[in-house]
């Protein structure tokens, strides 16, 4: 039963009981969606918030689970720091508006890099996870991690990691285990794996560090070169060494999910749980997630809040560390 019918039953059983409420009385609840909603990426293309939300926007389209127009929107800017802003100070209370997002957001209100975070929001589901990679071009002369952190370890001015920012923690970590000082990397900031893959192309980055998805496409054609990736195991579909097996015990996941503005209705809250809740169980949704390897781990409501206090928690901690 859809939440609309669900209100009409209700209001039927009510005027039967009462006899002294008519229809007229009592406002219809609205029809959602009765237009376009617009699915933004904050940040380009080829970008993992931008592969994700025309993912989430193909799966519900080719499964006729949301019949009205899902027009993809790209604005990038800190990693969805920019948009994010947008949201909430242009967006409030309207229904019309889903945008994605990720551990960028805990990272870049850490970091003062916004002024808002998850609680500004209206956080709606969390969709999938995704593992990082460290990658190269195939003819560098880095063949493992070792041989990369090794440098970097000694000469870290030597090497230059293009990494977005919410990449740059992972990679701190790798060379925390390798014995060298994570603040005195060569970062060059790059919005998502196509800015990565084409700046490794150019020789304009030595390395990158990105979201398996991000970069599947070089990787599994050959064009670029995995180093390790941060995964307990390695990732089936996708010749690359853990880092773990390699002598670093440094393991870490990313996870995506959807947003709203501030105080977004209800109504439009619990249509699109129920919607992704649908989504993420059809064939489309299942292929896609393969294809990218994300690992979906769906979760909605109080269970999803815990999640967020206790990521953003577990974060601070590590970065502050």
């Amino acid at each position: 039963m859809t939440i609309t019918s669900a209100i009409g039953a209700m209001l039927a059983a009510s005027l039967l009981l009462t006899g002294c409420q008519t229809s007229e009385q009592r406002p219809a609840a609205p029809a959602y969606p009765s237009g376009p909603v617009t699915m933004t990426a904050g940040a380009n293309p080829g970008s993992g918030f931008d592969i994700t939300i025309r993912a989430v926007v193909d799966a519900l389209e080719k499964e006729k689970i949301v019949e009205v127009a899902l027009p993809v929107e790209n604005r990038p800017g800190n990693i969805g720091a920019d948009f994010l802003a947008t949201m909430v100070e242009e967006y409030k209370g309207r229904d019309d508006q889903v945008s994605v997002t990720s551990l960028s957001m805990m990272m870049n209100e850490y970091r003062g890099i916004s002024e808002y975070g998850y609680r500004d929001v209206t956080m709606i589901a969390r969709l999938m996870t995704e593992y990082y990679i460290v990658l190269t071009a195939p003819d560098a002369p880095y063949q493992n991690l070792n041989d990369l952190l090794s440098v970097v370890r000694d000469d870290p001015a030597a090497i230059a990691v293009g990494a977005a920012t919410d990449d740059q923690a992972p990679f701190d970590l790798l060379v925390t285990a390798a014995g060298g000082d994570p603040g005195r990397i060569n970062y060059v900031s790059l919005e998502g794996g196509a800015e990565q893959a084409a700046a490794l192309s150019a020789g304009e980055i030595d390395v990158a560090i990105a979201g398996v998805s991000e970069v599947i496409g070089p990787l599994t054609s050959g064009a670029l070169k995995p180093l390790g990736v941060l995964s307990e195991e390695r990732l089936p579909g996708l010749e690359a060494p853990t880092a773990r097996e390699q002598g670093f015990d440094v393991t870490l996941s990313n996870w995506r999910g959807l947003y709203g503005p501030p105080e977004m209705p209800d109504f439009a809250v619990k249509y699109w749980q129920e919607a992704l809740g649908r989504m993420v169980e059809t064939p489309t949704w299942k292929q896609i997630a393969e294809r990218n390897q994300f690992t979906t781990t769906f979760m909605v409501g109080d269970q999803f809040q815990t999640f967020l206090a206790e990521t953003q928690a577990d974060l601070n901690a590590a970065l502050a560390s």
